[in-house]
């Protein structure tokens, strides 16, 4: 947190040194106008050439204060980014608030784990983690946490991480960039949506009309400077109307390159200094090399191509202006030029376009994860193996705090299964949980909340929190049969990680005691490697017949000082006391 409130410090002063530079520019650059128009006033009114010298030199020096003064917006814009991260860091790790966007628009309750295990949506792991700041990073980041990435990947991911954790000015400085591109999906989806949409190309009879029309044009005006005739002022403005006529014929053809583009233009040019972002910085970890290399296309950077792209889109923004779009298209069919170098763009371009933009979501997903590995120096990334041992030394929850949370060591073997049992609120669906979300961030390359952790990367399947579904006139039993299909389903492709919490709680004791047991059977019958909460005593016993594989452990509550303790700590065998009756004996219920 220190490094943060140093940052806070260090930004906060310059900020305040920008925009003291700011200000002055702005005053300046309106002093600069108030004294071209005086001097042009004392022209008109002594016709002095003097006066007009020193208006054109105020009108000069107007222009080179607006590019400094567009140049300090940016700075202030940028500081402003990163003072204000760094604030969100410490109000995070002060455990106020999580500023950050929840992901909730990626909650899929039909998946195996997403629902279960708060990926998604307010307190979520997906919160937690986002450093994300336009909407390809949110879906990327969003993406990686739902699948299982290949070993060779979580390995190239880890170093990747644990290079980026280092970097945590070129991290900032990134997001801030990416924060002011004030990217949304919908912009992202139009840049798509235009990237996709194939237009022909212009006809030959236009383009040659594109070269003829303004040449004569511009061939009349310096005739006419050079001889004065007034015969060719009607030869301009026929060719003008002519020009006039044309783009009035290709009108809708620029609207529908256009339409779902508007003021696309700045989103590019983030986009471009993303990338250029990403391809000035050197780098030593495969992936950010592999990503990094992809950014180069016909000898030229991406950074370049989408810089191109977004002046193309500014200038044919212009179609929108009447008196501009009249002038400059009346004159040299402007907008068609534009248009022709739009089509050429996307010709040569488009194949590569959505690449690059997938490469900024990558590195805003790593960015992340190497956040969450700077802001938890003590979590460690887990070995990687192919032998079906996962392993964790003093496991617990990522999101949990750090003063209060408790640690467990946990083993699975090859066709290993864990029956647990505990009291209520002993700690039985948390630790499920904390199985759950260092599995899910272990299959992604990231670090986990571990002092120590080996694991076989395998798809995590969780039945713990379902709910009805009004909508599909579903009920929570049927909700959770459901559940049980698509995990038995998921088994008979490849072993997985089975989490279990309660199941079968919508039917009758009996019913409930030997369904579990058969489920258990069924489970590990297909390999799978995990654990199963239960209160019901027979279900443990289930472990007489299959010692090789299946385990009983369990979470106790003490009752101390009239009070019940609960130490959150892993025990072996079957838990025997209890914390219901107490609790009702003690709260007057019974």
């Amino acid at each position: 947190m220190e490094a943060y409130q140093n940052k806070v410090e260090h930004y906060t002063i310059l900020f305040n040194k920008i925009n003291k530079k700011y200000n002055s520019i702005s005053i300046l650059r309106l002093l600069s106008v108030f004294l071209c128009l005086f001097l042009l006033f004392y022209y008109i009114k002594t016709n002095e050439i003097l006066y007009v010298a020193f208006a054109f030199l105020s009108f000069v020096g107007f222009l080179f204060l607006m590019r400094i003064h567009s140049a300090l917006s940016f700075q202030r814009e940028l500081t402003k980014a990163i003072l204000k991260l760094n604030q969100n860091e410490i109000t995070y790790l002060k455990r106020e608030k999580i500023p950050f966007e929840n992901g909730i628009e990626f909650n899929d309750f039909s998946h195996p784990y997403a629902y279960d295990l708060d990926v998604f949506g307010d307190h979520s792991l997906f919160q937690n983690l986002n450093r994300t700041a336009t909407y390809i990073g949110k879906k990327t980041l969003a993406n990686q946490l739902l699948k299982l990435s290949s070993n060779e990947t979580i390995l190239e991911n880890q170093k990747a991480i644990d290079e980026l954790k280092t970097k945590i000015d070129w991290r900032q400085d990134f997001m801030a960039l990416a924060m002011i591109s004030y990217d949304t999906k919908e912009s992202y989806s139009s840049l798509i949506y235009w990237n996709s949409f194939k237009n022909n190309v212009l006809p030959k009879v236009l383009i040659a009309i594109l070269v003829i029309f303004p040449t004569l044009f511009l061939g009349f005006l310096a005739a006419y400077f050079f001889t004065s005739k007034t015969i060719l002022l009607s030869y301009l403005s026929y060719i003008f109307i002519a020009n006039m006529i044309v783009l009035g014929s290709c009108f809708k053809r620029i609207q529908s390159e256009i339409a779902k583009a508007d003021n696309v233009d700045k989103i590019i040019k983030q986009y471009s200094l993303l990338v250029q972002k990403i391809e000035t910085e050197s780098f030593q970890s495969k992936r950010l090399i592999d990503l990094q290399q992809q950014l180069i296309f016909r000898n030229t950077t991406a950074s370049k191509h989408l810089k191109d792209l977004s002046e193309l889109f500014s200038r044919m923004d212009t179609i929108n202006n009447f008196v501009t779009a009249t002038v400059f298209n009346g004159m040299f069919l402007f907008n068609l030029h534009v248009l022709k170098a739009l089509l050429k763009w996307k010709q040569n371009y488009s194949a590569e376009l959505e690449k690059w933009i997938d490469i900024i979501g990558e590195f805003e997903a790593l960015n992340s994860l190497a956040n969450l590995a700077y802001n938890n120096p003590d979590f460690v990334f887990p070995e990687i193996n192919s032998e079906y041992k996962i392993g964790f030394s003093n496991l617990s929850h990522p999101l949990l705090n750090l003063a209060t949370r408790v640690g467990n060591d946990t083993h699975f073997y090859p066709e290993s299964f864990m029956i647990l049992t505990g009291s209520n609120m002993s700690g039985k669906s948390t630790f499920l949980r904390s199985l759950g979300i260092n599995m899910v961030l272990g299959g992604i390359g990231s670090v986990v909340c571990a002092l120590k952790a080996n694991i076989h990367p395998l798809p995590v399947l969780v039945s713990m929190r379902l709910s009805d579904s009004l909508a599909d006139s579903e009920s929570y039993f049927f909700a959770e049969i459901k559940r049980l299909k698509q995990i038995m389903d998921a088994l008979e492709e490849r072993p997985a990680f089975v989490l279990l919490d309660e199941i079968l709680r919508g039917t009758n004791s009996d019913d409930k005691r030997n369904g579990t047991i058969e489920v258990v059977k069924k489970v590990i019958a297909k390999n799978a490697i995990g654990a199963i909460a239960t209160h019901d005593i027979e279900v443990c016993l289930t472990t007489n017949e299959y010692p090789d594989v299946l385990t009983n452990q369990c979470f106790e509550v003490e009752i101390k000082n009239n009070e019940l303790h609960f130490d959150y700590k892993l025990r072996n065998g079957i838990c025997k006391n209890k914390s219901a009756t107490f609790l009702m004996q003690k709260m007057g219920v019974i």
